[in-house]
């Protein structure tokens, strides 16, 4: 552990994070008490019940979070919620799961932490599959799949890898990886933080504690990016998706036909990487140089590289019917990514687009609207905004309420040859409980055809 831990503390949610910040809790012998405002799962009741973890659901009671030596807040939880600004009035530490797993964590091992608007899931997965293809002692988790608190309850690891939201960023008094991952930043979740500025920010905390014996990897075209790596103490190494003027000292850049890799005392070059698309290559090229920063050896990197097969509900294909090609990028919940995805379309495309519009600026897609997509099928409980933003844009411009109704237009409206691509550009909470269901129902509806 990296710090003396309170004998008491409450957990603000009960998601993922939250159960796994109290299981942690009661492994180490931690008075722990968990309010969840809405209902608990059945399988996260279970656990808080065979773990001895006294919980409430459907409401908060703050006189236990006033008894707490310190309060871990689930990311989800607005930090204007009332029962947060009671606690910060009162003095008590905040914390997020993040934070409360640096806390944990043995003093000895190694953290790695991927954050950005986008591209963060892959890179964390292909970090994991490089290290665990390598034969390291590793474990993933974070905001991808298993929360971070639940992997200190396995033996100890001599490598984390987690992937990190900004909401999860928010309370971080002390965490410091080892490498650090930011992505890229685009316009995302401003309907919480306003504005850019202060989103950015929040990212940037992935490397406020960082030493100059640390790593911090980053997007080197994203201007966004470099205009905060003032305030960045460690050290630097940018990634290209094209080939700068001048190679980086330290960083990744394709070198036509081939990929170099640099830190600062090697340089390994890549032939040939197993996901194709512009992303694709920054998400390869920052895990592979974590991945060496992390003492792996030069060929298990490049073996990993080569065959990594990709994530699903992130442009993964699911079928050929009737000459017709579907893929599922549900995962794509802002412009940035959506973004990415239709650049990487070579066929005719209808668009199913739709959800909790998280303040977004559809502008940035409409010249590859126009020039790639024939018809846009709107999915949520309230298509106006979208329909506004492409009305003349695109020759057909359907709205629908459900996923067989968007599954089903889009066939119709479609070509053999063409593509029907699932890329919402949105939150899914309004018709989904999130994007792996909203994916999954895709891929049903698909194969229903």
């Amino acid at each position: 552990m990296r710090t003396t831990l309170p004998q008491r503390i409450a957990v603000l949610g009960g998601g993922e994070s939250g159960v796994g910040a109290a299981l942690l809790a009661a492994h180490r012998g931690i008075k722990v008490f968990l309010s969840e405002g809405k209902t608990l799962s059945d399988p996260f009741r279970a656990e808080l019940e065979a773990a001895k973890v006294d919980f409430e659901e459907g409401s908060h009671s703050l006189e236990q979070f006033l008894r707490a030596e310190a309060v871990v807040k689930s990311p989800g939880i607005s930090p204007n919620h009332p029962i947060i600004q009671a606690i910060k009035q009162a003095g008590i530490p905040l914390w997020s799961d993040i934070e409360w797993f640096y806390r944990n964590c043995p003093s000895n091992a190694k953290i790695a932490a991927i954050t950005g608007s986008n591209g963060k899931t892959t890179t964390t997965a292909w970090l994991g599959h490089i290290l665990r293809q390598a034969g390291a002692n590793v474990q993933v988790g974070g905001n991808i799949g298993i929360g971070a608190g639940r992997l200190l309850l396995e033996p100890d690891a001599d490598i984390y890898v987690l992937e990190v939201s900004s909401y999860q960023l928010e309370d971080c008094p002390s965490f410091k990886p080892d490498v650090a991952v930011l992505t890229n930043i685009t316009p995302d979740h401003l309907d919480r933080y306003g504005s850019l500025e202060a989103y950015a920010e929040t990212k940037f905390a992935i490397a406020q504690h960082q030493s100059a014996d640390d790593a911090f990897v980053f997007y080197g075209e994203d201007p966004v990016s470099r205009r905060y790596l003032e305030r960045v103490a460690s050290s630097l190494y940018p990634i290209y998706t094209t080939m700068p003027a001048e190679l980086p000292v330290q960083g990744a850049t394709p070198i036509p036909p081939k990929y170099l890799i640099r830190t600062s005392n090697s340089d390994m070059t890549i032939d040939e990487l197993a996901l194709q698309g512009k992303h694709n290559t920054f998400n390869a090229l920052a895990a592979g140089l974590s991945a060496r920063l992390l003492q792996v050896r030069d060929e298990a990197i490049r073996e990993s590289l080569a065959h990594f097969e990709g994530l699903p509900h992130r442009m993964e294909a699911v079928a050929h019917v009737g000459g017709i090609h579907f893929v599922n990028d549900s995962k794509a919940t802002n412009v940035n990514s959506t973004y990415y995805a239709l650049e990487s379309m070579k066929t005719p495309t209808v668009l199913i687009l739709g959800g909790v519009d998280k303040g977004n600026d559809y502008s940035e897609l409409y010249g590859l609207v126009e020039k790639k997509v024939k018809a846009i099928v709107a999915m949520g409980t309230d298509n106006s905004k979208i329909a506004a933003a492409f009305e003349g844009r695109v020759h057909l411009l359907a709205e629908t309420a459900t996923m067989e109704q968007a599954v089903r237009m889009a066939y119709q409206l479609a070509s053999k040859g063409d593509t029907v691509l699932l890329s919402p550009c949105c939150a899914s909470f309004d018709l989904f409980e999130n994007y792996e269901d909203r994916g999954s129902q895709f891929k049903a509806c698909v194969r229903a055809l």
